[in-house]
């Protein structure tokens, strides 16, 4: 898709949906927002996505519906009527054939996950010697200039290669300084999400607004102002998947606090080429109401 208009086009579609897949989206509605039939706007979504408009939709409520199920303890009839579901035998039905098991299942399973976790990681007598530390921080509204990498986030190599892209594209255009801040968007749980979707975007918080025309699939975004738990990782990027287990297994016991239907922000505070991977320091912001 190498025609400017059609990958604005585009860009507005998934900005649509993105803010209201949780509402009954019309075909009407996606061909006033994209400038195309159904038919052919679907047939370009299939190619770029391996799957329909249609198919999209369903998967994101059935994915927000189960990270709900994980992470809060609202009743599952509340959990379906929020994502769009009027009727629960249509939603658990629907949910049983994404996850190959009802909701409560789900929710049930999860938990002992949670208890396996903490077993894992605060063993026998020195449970109480360990603390899980976190700040809350209200974080006010800034705006990102990102490019986002889709795939599993294992694959380092693809996350690098989005990364080096949005950098070339910020220094050619004389927006990074050493005050920069560099951030990455987690808008996907992989444990919920198959790996061919699980989306991250590679971001820098802009100074002020562009003044040209976006290239390709770079694309800016404003983050409003949120409520945040932070926590710090210390070292690798790869290893940072210990420091969110340990979030998220002690979340409810430890933590105890609502989250924000929000994505999980994290901030890079060193310079991976002059840091030895033990000190890179990474602040993980987990949004709370």
């Amino acid at each position: 898709m190498g025609n400017p208009t059609q990958l604005e086009r585009y860009k507005k579609l998934i900005l649509y949906i993105e803010e209201r897949f949780k509402n009954e989206i019309s075909k009407k509605d996606i061909e006033d927002i994209s400038f195309y039939s159904y038919r052919n706007i679907n047939r370009i979504f299939l190619a770029l996505h391996h799957e329909t408009i249609g198919q999209y939709i369903k998967r994101i409520k059935l994915e927000k519906a189960a990270e709900y199920l994980k992470f809060s303890s609202e009743n599952i009839s509340d959990i379906a009527y929020e994502i769009g579901y009027s009727d629960i035998a249509a939603f658990s039905k629907a949910f049983k054939k994404q996850f190959k098991c009802s909701p409560s299942s789900f929710r049930n399973s999860n938990k002992i996950k949670q208890y396996i976790t903490q077993k894992a990681i605060f063993p026998l007598e020195n449970t109480q010697e360990q603390i899980l530390t976190y700040e809350i921080e209200e974080i006010p509204g800034f705006d990102i200039l990102y490019l986002t990498y889709q795939g599993s986030y294992e694959n380092i190599n693809g996350i690098e290669k989005t990364w080096k892209q949005l950098i070339s594209y910020a220094s050619k255009h004389d927006l990074l300084k050493d005050e920069t801040i560099i951030l990455g968007e987690i808008l996907d749980d992989d444990e919920i999400t198959d790996t061919l979707h699980c989306r991250y975007n590679a971001g820098i918080i802009l100074e002020k607004e562009i003044d040209f025309p976006l290239k390709g699939l770079f694309q800016t975004k404003h983050i409003p102002q949120q409520k945040y738990a932070k926590f710090i990782h210390k070292g690798s990027h790869e290893s940072s998947v210990d420091t969110y287990n340990l979030i998220y297994g002690y979340w409810i016991t430890e933590v105890q606090l609502e989250f924000e239907d929000k994505p999980t922000l994290e901030f890079y505070l060193n310079d991976e080429s002059d840091t030895p991977e033990k000190e890179l320091l990474t602040e993980i912001y987990i949004p709370v109401k």
